[in-house]
């Protein structure tokens, strides 16, 4: 079956997240009134990346299942970690565990153990910041990340397919990145093709969507091209959508619309959760 390779040290996977950092990731997030989208993104990842670290680490230390890139496209394409892992592309998650950028310290509300929530200061780790300004390079983001990938395959060739999570708030503005997309897709190992999976974060107050099998529920061109341009799930993550909660049936893509922060959270954590982990 494909995607059912088995991941470990010597067989590693591969996350790229390829982030939109045009200038309108500075309006606010739907459906959360008062937070930037590029804010709460930059939150999402780290966490993402923190629990990627989790997820690896055992009594012997962080076990590199997975190489993780970030690239950031607005006025730029780059990769996007800070610190000392700034312009590297591709990081074994080992090396992602020792090297944030800093740590800050933050609040979240945590059980009092009398019904009650009570603030809790707690460390958080950086490795990616909040940047809005200029573009949408989507094209010129889904090239890169095909000749990232490229170099990646030719060494890991019978691994479990590297999976590029591309989250925006809308249009390319360097032409339609369809056949960026296809290439991108077009790369695989033996265990099968690359995944594409898309984010949109919409600005409209319109109904959030996720995992759709169709796009006749999507408002309007750029997200159903979105749809269009995201990979079928694997049959595992539809069993893991569905645990969650999602009514995903087969057909269902990894594509999510205006969701809310949860959501999004909800969506990395599906999208990189791959089987077979040793």
């Amino acid at each position: 079956m494909p995607y059912s390779a088995e991941i470990s040290r010597s067989n590693p996977s591969c996350f790229l997240f390829l982030i939109d950092q045009s200038g309108s990731m500075e309006d606010d997030w739907a459906g959360e009134p008062g937070k930037q989208k590029a804010e709460g993104l930059a939150t999402i990842i780290n966490r993402l990346l923190q629990n990627l670290v989790i997820k690896c680490a055992k009594s012997e230390g962080v076990r590199d299942y997975y190489h993780v890139g970030v690239l950031g496209y607005g006025g730029k394409v780059a990769p996007a970690f800070g610190g000392d892992l700034a312009g590297k592309e591709l990081v074994p998650i080992g090396e992602i565990a020792d090297r944030p950028a800093r740590i800050e310290e933050r609040t979240k509300k945590t059980d009092d153990g009398a019904g009650g929530l009570v603030d809790q200061t707690v460390k958080f780790p950086i490795w990616f910041d909040a940047v809005a300004s200029s573009g949408t390079p989507m094209c010129q983001a889904f090239a890169r990340a095909q000749g990232i990938l490229a170099g990646w395959l030719e060494q890991h060739a019978a691994g479990f397919p590297p999976i590029v999570i591309n989250i925006t708030d809308g249009e390319a503005t360097d032409g339609d990145p369809t056949g960026a997309a296809e290439a991108l897709k077009g790369l695989g190992t033996d265990d099968g093709n690359v995944l594409l999976f898309n984010l949109h974060l919409s600005s409209q107050r319109a109904e959030p969507v996720q995992f759709l099998a169709s796009d006749e529920r999507l408002p309007d061109k750029y997200a159903r091209l979105l749809f269009q341009l995201s990979s079928p799930l694997p049959e595992f993550m539809r069993g893991v959508a569905q645990q969650e909660g999602f009514p995903v049936c087969d057909g269902a893509r990894g594509f999510v619309f205006n969701a809310d922060m949860v959501s999004v959270i909800q969506f990395l954590d599906i999208g990189t959760r791959p089987s077979n982990l040793r």
